[in-house]
């Protein structure tokens, strides 16, 4: 295949088209060179119908074509800061447009069991006959964890290799599923309701019966967090290095777990709270209380970023899909119905159907399968028919079914990179092969199963270097970097250059917002009126305290006293301008009065008039 390659010249692009004669060998100059060398022209036409044909990807290229649709920055005045804002700005369309390019042997629909014909199933297929076609690393997620003190939860670090379990009688244990090797375990004797790895497998926290508490891989206590009270339910925001909580008293509590401090506490003001999930695209907050609403929640915001009716009675479970980019959120609740929702409008649910068993736990794989177990069976959904619009209410086509009879089922967790789905429940835990629910390609900086202790160090200190903000947190993520839409409006002083709104004098701002009064605008900027020159209606004079005083009446002293010291011994630029402005349109509105009477006739233009400033 090597000197397949190398005959044909694969690497050279298609733009240089080659001419061949009736014996194949190569007519252009350029490859005259190459028929002198030691493996001569080669008379083989499949050989020679292999180079036209074949080039390299645009990713692989040294020099990638230019993107189109660019946004240009022609309003920025600076010219530095254009030219490196336009060279972002194509740096970051090339890398988009190239993303598909360079992903050459990723599928949409890799992985799923396919059927022959109409008249058979994937759901029939049962768990032995999968484990048995499947190869035999695959086949090693097929395991059962049968434990005395559930129910259970469980929870996968983000490289997949680890998982943590709690049960509800305060058994938790920490440990590499793949080999066997157990890290951590713990009897607390005292009610878990939750548990999270933090950054790695190095921490993990519990939820336990008062706080949250913290420990490390071996087990030892680190941290008892006060602050958490009678703790629910967990999430760990990786790139924010934040742990966020939600318990019976109705807080919603952001712990910065790298320096220790409490960041930020939201009431909901909807009682206890026992279902959360994150979206990994945003990291916003869902949570699903008992009263049927559905909630979205940010660190910088003291109210619901979002907030809708989602169920009849309590809501039991949530999850965002990750393999959209968080577009879609499923929500299922006590009344027995699972929702899927679009998280960009919140118009109405995009799919709806009812569960027998009443609540259910839901949860999203990377490849955008939906877990559903409710009952004492787990049954799993594939895209599109789970996100495409259907109005009657019956399920989706039902593409895998596994009977579990340990009930409840309290959790379900997709295994990161692999095709496995843990189940928790009163019994311990079971653990079943979903062909095409897993990511099978990893980014090695993000996430990486085989990482070793130097890359895991070197992962973590450049995790601190990047931590994001929590109050960039919000629910369009793409904001941060962007720039702000030019404005349009413009000063009284200079019509020439955009002046933003807020850097725009208070009288233009009054104006624009339509709050002055015109005729204050003529006659109250300087106190003085043309029309009757310091006098009333009956032409006697006033001084200017009397005038003043005249104005001021029926306004308080407060607002009198910001009045006189805002007029007292002050010359602003800006006002006298405004001023001279004023006079000229007054003198203006005045000669086309006098014009249109006749009193004055109108003036000739010149050609001098060209040379005036206007």
């Amino acid at each position: 295949m090597d000197s397949l390659f190398a005959k044909a010249d694969a690497i050279q692009p298609l733009t240089k088209k080659r001419k061949y004669n009736g014996n194949g060998k190569q007519t252009a100059k350029s490859d005259l060179k190459k028929s002198t060398s030691k493996a001569g022209p080669s008379s083989d036409r499949t050989l020679t119908s292999v180079a036209p044909n074949t080039s390299l990807p645009k990713s692989l290229r040294p020099t990638s074509p230019p993107p189109e649709n660019v946004p240009k920055h022609s309003h920025i005045k600076d010219l530095k800061l254009r030219t490196q804002l336009n060279r972002q700005a194509a740096h970051a369309s090339r890398a988009k447009a190239l993303l598909q390019d360079a992903e050459l042997l990723l599928t949409d629909d890799a992985g799923l069991m396919q059927v022959e014909n109409d008249m058979e199933k994937t759901w029939r297929v049962g768990q032995d006959a999968i484990a048995e076609g499947a190869g035999q690393e695959a086949a090693k997620g097929r395991q059962e964890w049968k434990l005395d003190g559930g129910p259970y939860r469980s929870r996968y670090s983000r490289n997949g290799r680890h998982l943590a379990i709690v049960g509800n009688t305060g058994h938790v244990a920490t440990f590499d599923w793949q080999t066997g090797t157990m890290h951590a375990e713990l009897q607390l004797q005292e009610t878990c309701r939750d548990v999270t790895f933090l950054q790695d497998q190095s921490f993990f926290a519990v939820a336990q019966k008062k706080y949250v508490f913290i420990y490390d891989r071996d087990g030892v206590e680190l941290h008892r967090l006060k602050a958490h009270v009678e703790p629910t339910r967990l999430e760990f925001l990786p790139y924010h290095w934040l742990l966020a909580t939600v318990g019976n008293t109705g807080y919603l509590k952001y712990q910065d777990t790298s320096t220790g401090l409490l960041v930020a506490e939201h009431r909901t003001k909807s009682g206890s709270c026992r279902t959360m999930t994150q979206n990994r695209h945003n990291a916003v907050i869902h949570l699903g209380h008992q009263n049927g609403v559905v909630s979205l929640w940010t660190p910088n915001l003291p109210h619901p970023a979002v907030q809708l009716l989602a169920h009849i009675g309590p809501v039991v479970g949530l999850s965002v899909d990750p393999s959209t980019g968080g577009r879609y959120m499923a929500s299922s609740g006590a009344d027995g119905t699972v929702k899927v929702w679009d998280c960009r409008n919140w118009k109405g649910t995009v799919r709806e159907w009812s569960t027998r068993g009443g609540g259910a736990e839901v949860e999203w794989s990377a490849r955008g399968a939906l877990a559903v177990a409710t009952g004492g069976s787990v049954n799993l959904y594939t895209k599109p028919s789970i996100q495409t619009s259907f109005a009657p209410k019956v399920p989706p086509p039902l593409y895998l079914t596994h009977p579990i009879p340990s009930r409840p089922l309290t959790s379900v967790r997709f295994c990161p990179f692999q095709d496995i789905l843990t189940v928790g429940h009163n019994a311990g835990l079971s653990s079943i092969i979903v062909p095409g629910s897993g990511e099978p390609n990893f980014d090695s900086t993000e996430a990486d199963p085989f990482e070793h202790k130097r890359t895991r160090r070197e992962r973590e200190v450049k995790g601190l270097l990047d931590k994001i903000q929590p109050d960039m947190i919000a629910l369009d993520p793409d904001f941060i970097g962007s720039l702000t839409v030019p404005t349009k409006l413009t000063t009284a002083v200079n019509d020439k250059h955009d002046i933003p709104f807020a850097r725009l004098p208070r009288l233009e701002r009054l104006r624009l917002q339509g709050k002055v009064d015109e005729t204050e605008l003529e006659t109250g900027v300087d106190g003085d009126n043309d029309a009757n020159e310091g006098g009333d209606g009956d032409g006697k004079k006033q001084s200017r305290e009397e005038r003043e005083k005249r104005k001021m009446r029926g306004k308080g002293k407060s607002l009198k006293r910001y009045l006189r010291k805002q007029r007292k011994n002050v010359i602003d630029p800006t006002a006298v301008a405004i001023r001279a402005k004023l006079e000229k349109q007054r003198e203006d509105r005045r000669v086309a009065k006098a014009i249109e009477k006749g009193e004055i006739e109108p003036k000739k233009p010149s050609a001098l008039d060209r040379f005036r400033r206007s």
